[in-house]
């Protein structure tokens, strides 16, 4: 590929009225802190995104606001997972007509039993290579339920040029990283992680270029990354050491809702509301983040005020 994409690449969150309606104002301010700070890309529409809770309208509304807002400032990558292989193509290729960098999606499946088998997934990602002239990258994530094994992901970069990143969020994210790399080597432009970073220290020893955090705190985790990859890695272990304890109460307490909580405490956002059967924050595990993230300093606690 021309363009090899590292770094940090967080999800953007999805800010909604008290009325459960999208708030598009609210969107625009959240690109904008986000590129403040200092992120290399970003990714809309994915699980932190709450894609799951977004009819297909809002999906398009979505999209569009956002790759024509940030008008190009960092790369957007565009979450197009789908059961369907003819609705999946048909998304991948609107995020590439909008001006999308790179399309990322997990393997088809629907619910928890319903899911391809390794064939399947095989044509799943071909016919989409064969209709796309931009990257994409397979998100391997216990959500889907469906396991990918090392030897069918090489497979994959091996065969389509353009499956060539690929988000590692499974248990034993680092192992499984190192064989892919591996087994694939230069067939992959980007091995990245995820899970808001928590093992991502152990994920860069075993060669990861990227991670795919949420955007509560990606200044002080882009360091980690781009330390790491110059080699100063005793800086980026200390700075991974001094973020996990914010990284732990985001991925094992909060999930999705910390990045809100945190944004429109900064007046990033008017309303941290998620969307029903999401449930709010309690009240205590909000006080616990809104303390870390004012003695951190994060950007997004003091962005809007």
């Amino acid at each position: 590929m021309s363009t090899s994409y590292r770094g940090i690449f967080p999800i953007v969150p999805t800010p909604f009225n008290e009325d459960g309606s999208l708030d598009l104002d609210s969107q625009k301010r959240v690109l904008d802190c986000m590129i403040d700070q200092g992120v290399d890309g970003l990714c809309i529409l994915a699980n932190y995104s709450e894609q799951f809770l977004l009819s297909d309208d809002e999906r398009g509304t979505l999209q569009e606001l956002c790759i024509n807002y940030v008008k190009g400032r960092v790369p957007v990558i565009v979450t197009c997972s789908h059961f369907s292989t003819q609705i999946a193509v048909a998304r991948c290729q609107r995020a590439e007509e909008q001006g999308a960098a790179m399309v990322m999606m997990m393997p088809p499946y629907h619910g928890a039993l319903l899911k391809a088998n390794d064939q399947g997934i095989y044509e799943h990602f071909e016919t989409l290579s064969n209709a796309l002239n931009i990257p994409i990258m397979i998100q391997d994530a216990p959500l889907s339920g469906v396991t990918l094994s090392v030897p069918l992901l090489a497979r994959l970069a091996k065969d389509f040029p353009l499956v060539s990143y690929f988000k590692i969020e499974t248990p034993g994210t680092a192992e499984k990283l190192k064989a892919l790399i591996g087994a694939a080597g230069s067939y992959i432009d980007g091995p990245f992680d995820g899970e808001e970073g928590i093992t991502l220290f152990a994920d860069l020893e075993a060669g990861a270029t990227g991670t795919m955090t949420s955007a509560l705190a990606s200044e002080q985790i882009r360091p980690i990354v781009i330390d790491y990859l110059a080699g100063k890695t005793k800086h980026a272990e200390q700075q991974y050491n001094k973020m996990l304890p914010l990284i732990n109460l985001e991925n094992r307490q909060c999930g999705l809702r910390a990045c809100k909580t945190v944004f429109k405490e900064g007046g990033v956002i008017k309303s941290d509301m998620v969307r029903h059967p999401l449930e709010p924050l309690p009240m205590a595990t909000r006080a616990v983040l809104l303390k870390m993230a004012r003695e951190m300093e994060l950007i997004a606690i003091r962005w809007g005020i």
